[in-house]
């Protein structure tokens, strides 16, 4: 399946939560899944997928090193922020920072970016991301010759996302949370008009389950002017991942290109 060139032009789209909806996104169209497994042949494919656990089509964005023969190689899944989509890190500029990273020495893998919602779990009704990402995914990638997902990142609400794959998956190598976005109290949560119940947010909500999460290969990084600032930081206090950087940048885009490369290098070298 051949990619348009030029996918890192356009505006950023946002992935603050709560936002409203984003504009036309960059990259080539969708196309249709093929009928017998391929090889990806460009740095950049967007392929278009139903999925039967959330019960609607979804966009598979998969990004490669320029250069690199993606036959076999590792994936990391990446997770976008509320409002947002799998096309999203195509205007953040992941194709040109994980080629950028890859050249300066971090070992090649692959990124798989799908469209989600809820907060990448299930909140009522029939749309589960998470049982997307682990039973579904998986064969998707097998499709274009790449490994099953062993390492995920997420932004803001794909951090939440991120954190709750970790639970049921203690063998990933790497997981990076980006300005997750975490809540300390049930108010808090039921302000986002998301989960179906308080006990729906007990069971998903990170913060409430740290023992499930394993330090090693865990990374944290927030804004020091993001509005879950707080909540990220008792993450870190619950569970001491291995990584935890928090620096000056609010809950938006200009922050998170500028901490993407140090997320892709922290990554790549667990997956290599």
């Amino acid at each position: 399946m051949l990619s348009r060139r030029g996918l890192l032009a356009g505006s950023a789209l946002a992935l603050l939560a709560g936002c409203s909806s984003p504009e036309p996104a960059p990259g080539p169209p969708p196309v249709p899944p093929s009928s017998r497994p391929s090889g990806l042949s460009e740095p950049v494919t967007v392929q278009r997928r139903h999925s039967a656990a959330r019960g609607t089509d979804v966009d598979l964005v998969l990004i490669t090193p320029e250069g690199v023969p993606a036959s076999g190689l590792p994936v990391c899944l990446a997770l976008h922020g509320r409002g947002a989509q799998a096309r999203t890190f195509l205007s953040l500029g992941v194709p040109a920072l994980l080629t950028a990273a890859v050249r300066a020495g971090t070992p090649p893998f692959a990124i798989a970016a799908l469209d989600g919602d809820h907060y990448w779990v299930k909140t009522g009704g029939t749309d589960d991301p998470q049982r997307m990402l682990t039973d579904e995914v998986p064969a998707w990638l097998t499709a274009r010759d790449l490994r099953p997902p062993s390492a995920v990142f997420g932004i803001s609400m794909g951090g939440f996302g991120a954190l709750r794959l970790a639970r049921t998956h203690p063998d990933l190598k790497a997981v990076a949370t980006v300005s997750a976005a975490l809540f300390v109290s049930w108010p808090d949560a039921r302000s986002r008009k998301v989960f179906a119940d308080e006990a729906n947010w007990r069971a998903e909500e990170p913060l409430l389950h740290p023992a499930e999460l394993r330090p090693a290969g865990l990374g944290v990084w927030c804004g020091e002017s993001d509005p879950f600032l707080g909540a990220d930081r008792r993450l870190v206090r619950a569970v001491s991942p291995e990584v935890s950087r928090f620096s000056p940048g609010g809950h938006d885009d200009a922050y998170w290109r500028g901490i993407l490369p140090d997320v892709l290098e922290f990554v790549g070298q667990r997956l290599s």
